[in-house]
């Protein structure tokens, strides 16, 4: 079975970084472009981040363009969402998700098909 699982999140202060993992298990995602969203309490969920398959392109929201970075190492599976400068406006639980290449660098939650469980990051002021 085909499975995300994010780690990483925790309670930091602002300024600080978090380096968030998502590790793929059940299947490689060798043909997925992978992205990062995150979601707060009474908020839609919303994108930060998408890398494509060969590590050749990214996409950020303008809300963390500049202080998050996203990489992926295809041996391992796994993406990273290096996150710096954090500011309390960046609390929320984040999710990983995989979406088919020909989709391209979507910033849309409804291309994607497969989704972790989400990991709760915490900025306090």
């Amino acid at each position: 079975q085909e499975q995300l699982v994010e780690s990483g999140g925790g309670l930091v202060q602002a300024g600080g970084s978090l380096r968030l993992s998502c590790a793929a298990s059940g299947r490689t995602f060798s043909s997925y472009n992978m992205g990062w969203f995150r979601q707060a309490p009474g908020k839609e969920r919303e994108f930060v981040a998408v890398l494509s398959l060969r590590r050749t392109s990214t996409y950020y929201s303008d809300s963390v363009k500049g202080r998050f970075t996203v990489s992926r190492d295809n041996a391992k599976n796994t993406v990273y969402l290096q996150m710096n400068s954090l500011k309390p406006e960046d609390t929320a639980v984040y999710y990983c998700a995989a979406v088919r290449e020909v989709f391209g660098l979507s910033p849309r939650p409804s291309t994607y098909e497969y989704w972790g469980q989400g990991t709760q990051v915490t900025v306090s002021s």
